[in-house]
């Protein structure tokens, strides 16, 4: 057998070169790269691998290890799941500050490889610097906080232990039901050891899509379920983009005039301008996709994982309403007692296609569907509307940015209240126009994310809407942006502390206190220059004044060369109050405000709601 001597770092970052795929007859490297902080932990042994294979293997740095996890995130849902890309870390700190973008890409159902440094296997120089000491299990370190958000997790102690490793991974970060983060926590004395590595290890691979088709018995019930039903619904969640399955889709609602909602993560699965699309549904839904969605006798869930914000915590839906849950997870095709029909959305979508030529849902309910829709769309315009009010609401800045915006633009957002009103109100150009990190809602994402995005295709202009209170929490990666020649334009809306929060804090009774800057706990309330400090990032970076402003500073942004941060003050208080749908959030029984015990008589009257 012919082998190659390598250190474990070597052979490593060599196989992770050898993965390729290929997508419209090309073939690509399957790891676009790996994004890189170095520590004691990683650079002797992966930094000096890494080195070794740049003009193959391309090293990005970055600025926060959780911000270039969360790129790399966005790289992969961008790409939809088809390439991937890796992060490491050294041990202690930089491990554990990539704990929140693993379960970021757990609960999203993302490719991410995470490498973080470890302990050394051999234990003499215990402890090391920033080792986690257990006092009753010598074999726990830091990185044992991965586990409960990895789909797979190996801590190499061998460097043979590399081989089955390695093929378990990329088995996991390819397969389209078990997708999602894997962890190799990599021991520093073991990354620098030899090992005599079989060369076959290194072959090419080509990685392709798995196209499940669904069972026979399991689509002559969904089958059945469609023929039979008056008012049929379609959910559309993010495994139909993952699958490429957005024309499939389009064709299949128009075929049997079926209507459809879209989740955060299937948002721009169908064209803004179908007919059939009444945008969002649940609890940041439109009022036309909530209406017939309650009415509805069966829903066909595609590529959606059902959660509360879907499902209105389960009250959206009647008790009696039907669901059949298309899905190639098992763990998702069965929520909410659903009839699982599991496979790939691609492929499922064909065969239900074919299996209901001909059939089409009673035309009273498609006609019900395209007036509700065109009853939205008229809302939805006065929302986006410029007003006369002394600040602007974030759906009229929303409005000003989709003016401003050309079909192939991408909007990426991530947590506060944008992503309730860019649900309701974006109107996606293309496939993959609208990116909304809403599964872990994870505030700080949204300019790392930006960047993931443009990585991801270059081409597309990519617009980062953001909440003051996320640009605080994570910004590093406007520098990298800038470092790395990829443009992004960022709008920044200031509403001077956490407002949705605070609007949230307010409807279960509660004073507002700790969100708002003004009702937190202050000696002096800061002001805090936005636009200076984006500039001190290298951003070109100004405050506009107003809406009218804004879309001037957007008209000029589209011809600069590097990323753009404009900044604008937003009222707290505003919100679309057409659509939406119930939320469980707890309210306390026990109360001395008299708003709190109206808020809980809601609740509990909400409550009786649920199927």
């Amino acid at each position: 057998m012919s082998t190659i001597r390598l250190t474990m770092a070597q052979a490593l970052v060599r196989a992770l070169a050898a993965q390729k795929t290929v997508i419209d007859g090309e073939t690509l490297p399957l790891f676009a790269g790996v994004w890189a902080i170095f520590g004691h932990g990683n650079v002797a042994g992966l930094g000096e691998a890494l080195h070794g294979i740049r003009d193959r293997l391309p090293t990005y740095r970055a600025h926060n290890e959780q911000a270039m996890a969360h790129s790399a995130i966005a790289f992969a849902k961008a790409s939809r799941r088809r390439r991937m890309m890796a992060v490491t870390s050294s041990i202690g700190p930089g491990a554990t500050n990539m704990v929140t973008a693993a379960a970021v890409a757990h609960v999203n159902r993302l490719p991410l490889l995470l490498l973080p440094g470890d302990v050394f296997a051999g234990r003499r120089p215990d402890p090391v610097l920033q080792q986690i000491e257990d006092f009753g299990d010598g074999t726990i370190s830091a990185n044992d906080c991965f586990k409960p958000v990895s789909r797979y997790f190996d801590r190499l102690t061998r460097p043979e232990q590399l081989i089955p490793a390695f093929e378990r991974t990329i088995a996991v970060l390819t397969d389209p039901a078990e997708c999602g983060p894997v962890t190799l926590a990599l021991c520093q004395d073991v990354q620098t050891e030899a090992y005599d590595y079989p060369a076959s290890f290194f072959r090419e691979r080509i990685w392709r899509p798995r196209r499940t088709r669904p069972d026979e018995g399991e689509l002559a019930e969904a089958v059945a379920l469609l023929k039979a039903a008056k008012k049929p619904f379609v959910v559309t969640g993010g495994g139909v983009l993952f699958s490429e399955a957005e024309s499939a889709l389009a064709q299949f609602c128009e075929a049997h005039g079926l209507p459809a909602g879209e989740t955060q993560a299937g948002k721009s699965t169908l064209p803004a301008a179908h007919k059939l699309n009444l945008g969002a549904i649940g609890v940041t839904g439109t009022g036309a996709a909530n209406a017939l969605a309650e009415e509805a006798d069966v829903v066909l869930a595609v590529g959606t994982r059902l959660q509360d914000f879907t499902t209105g915590s389960r009250t959206l839906f009647n008790p009696d309403c039907r669901i059949i849950g298309l899905n190639v997870q098992p763990f998702d095709a069965g929520k909410h007692g659903a009839l699982p029909l599991i496979c790939d959305a691609k492929a499922g979508l064909a065969e239900l296609d074919a299996a209901l030529a001909g059939h089409r849902a009673p035309q009273a309910w498609s006609a019900k569907a395209e007036a509700a829709r065109a009853d939205w769309l008229k809302a939805a315009e006065a929302h986006t509307a410029p007003g006369n009010q002394p600040l602007p609401s974030d759906a009229q800045v929303i409005g000003a940015v989709q003016r401003w915006s050309e079909p192939s633009d991408v909007v990426v957002c991530a947590a506060g209240g944008l992503p309730g009103e860019l649900h309701k109100l974006w109107q996606p150009g293309a496939a993959g126009g609208y990116h909304m990190e809403y599964g872990y809602s994870c505030m700080g994402y949204e300019i790392a994310g930006g960047l993931g995005v443009k990585m991801a295709d270059p081409s597309r202009e990519v617009v980062v809407m953001v909440g003051d209170g996320s640009y605080l929490m994570m910004n590093s990666e406007i520098a990298t942006s800038i470092m790395l020649g990829l443009k992004l334009t960022i709008v920044v809306l200031d509403n001077r502390g956490f407002g949705c929060i605070n609007r949230l804090q307010n409807a279960t009774g509660g004073a507002s206190f700790n969100n708002l800057l003004a009702d937190a706990r202050h000696e002096t309330l800061p002001e805090i220059d936005f636009a200076a400090h984006a500039a001190s990032l290298g951003a070109l970076a100004q405050k506009v004044a107003g809406v009218a402003e804004l879309e001037a500073a957007l008209k000029a942004s589209r011809s600069h060369a590097r990323t753009s941060v404009i900044v604008i003050d937003t009222d707290p208080l505003i919100s679309t109050g057409d659509g939406g749908h119930w939320w469980d959030v707890a309210v306390p029984e026990v109360s001395a405000r008299a708003e709190v015990k109206a808020a809980r008589e809601r609740y509990d009257a909400a409550l009786k709601q649920r199927a």
